[in-house]
């Protein structure tokens, strides 16, 4: 249903995790869709703010998820729910504070979507202390909840089940500030396609069982998975795509060590048509992230998760697998054992498929927008929302947000 009237969107996002910009975008795609006289800005807001620190911040992150993942599962761990140790790690991320009252400012959007926890969070500490009352709609893109996202003065938040909506309830959230819409994905994973031109666009052989194995834009699936003399025993010939994602050392890595596979192998680095690769695919191989599995959701494709990271990933992997759509290995020889069961029987393929359909919410990015426009609509007049600096000089957290915002 087209949106009429006018306005600004702005959505701000995370590149920690490829699954926070990918939601933002199919929002983004979906109002350019729906609501053409709506103004729609992406942005990824710590990029934006310390572009010269964020490449670093960035591959520290990375880095540190690959390299020390359960440091990683127990500050996850540490702060699910809402405490004192999780308080003073989030407000280091609330150092932005002075930066992001002065995108409000230049931009003067009409609604502030966020689909990454910590942009929430400044939102709602401006929003504490009286610098704003711009509507704040927090899309929580995994299939679990986490007390960085939940902030007191949010005004929507968006979720991708049921029960993920129960939880929150059950922490106190009132039902009437939470809408159930699913995690929002691209239109183009809603799309029929035409298989045989896809076969051959990628110079695939369509009768051969065909498995995508991909770990996300940074592509964190590597040798665990194909490194392994389990792959070549497989009786069968299989048709493999493998995404690299970013990830270029492992791509080259991997056409070296597989050059003479008996499997047919594609590798490829970062692309944007997963959806094509998902549409002539069995299988996907993939790490549970919130995004990528809901997109597989809406193109009914069953999963085969792969070591998840201790944190939002296992509790992905969790609710997936209760969910019947998917199945967990733990290590590559579980991997091989769980891939060759669901190869060589077709009916818990048919299965899987029937319960993808059953939970998956196609619409989810224009669900979503229709959230976000009524927030609008009831949105007040932003030329009176700011106070100038001055004013809230003797707020001391405030200042010294804005003092270290300035010198970087």
């Amino acid at each position: 249903m087209m949106i009429n009237g006018k306005g600004k969107i702005l959505i701000l996002s995370g590149r920690f995790g490829e699954g926070h910009l990918q939601a933002a975008n199919a929002i983004k795609e979906a109002a350019g869709i729906e609501a053409p006289n709506v103004e729609t800005i992406v942005l990824d807001f710590f990029e934006w703010a310390y572009p010269s620190l964020f490449p670093i911040s960035h591959y520290v992150y990375m880095k540190g998820i690959k390299t020390f993942p359960q440091v990683y599962g127990f500050i996850y761990q540490k702060t699910y729910r809402d405490n004192v140790f999780s308080k003073k790690l989030n407000s280091l991320f609330s150092i932005g504070i002075g930066k992001m009252l002065s995108l409000l400012q230049s931009e003067k959007p009409s609604v502030v979507v966020s689909t990454y926890p910590f942009t929430s969070s400044i939102i709602s500490k401006l929003k504490e202390y009286g610098l704003t009352n711009i509507p704040l709609v927090t899309v929580i893109t995994d299939h679990t909840h986490h007390s960085y996202w939940l902030h007191p003065n949010t005004d929507q938040f968006i979720v991708g089940s049921n029960e993920i909506k129960e939880k929150l309830i059950k922490l106190g959230i009132p039902s009437h500030i939470i809408s159930c819409t699913g995690i929002p994905i691209r239109k183009r994973f809603l799309e029929n396609r035409n298989h045989g031109d896809l076969f051959k666009k990628y110079d695939l052989h369509p009768k051969l069982p065909t498995v995508l194995i991909m770990g996300g834009g940074e592509g964190l699936i590597g040798k665990g998975i194909l490194n392994s003399k389990e792959l070549e025993e497989y009786p069968k010939k299989l048709q493999l795509l493998i995404l690299c994602g970013h990830n270029e050392k492992l791509r080259q890595q991997l056409k070296s060590e597989l050059l003479f596979s008996k499997h047919s192998i594609t590798i490829l680095g970062y692309t944007d048509h997963v959806d094509e690769l998902m549409a002539l695919s069995d299988i996907i191989v993939t790490k549970p992230g919130g995004v990528t599995t809901s997109e597989a959701l809406a193109m009914e494709l069953p999963m085969l998760l792969f070591k998840p990271l201790p944190g939002q990933e296992k509790d992905n992997a969790q609710y997936l697998v209760n969910a019947g759509v998917a199945v967990q290995a733990k290590d590559s020889s579980e991997l091989f054992y769980e891939l060759s069961k669901m190869l060589e029987n077709p009916m818990i393929l048919a299965r899987m498929k029937e319960n993808a359909g059953m939970i998956q919410t196609k619409q989810a990015a224009f669900n979503a927008l229709g959230v976000i426009h009524q927030s609008m609509l009831n949105s007040v007049l932003f030329s009176k929302e700011f106070i100038t600096a001055d004013t809230f000089k003797s707020h001391r957290q405030i200042k010294k947000s804005l003092m270290f915002s300035q010198s970087n």
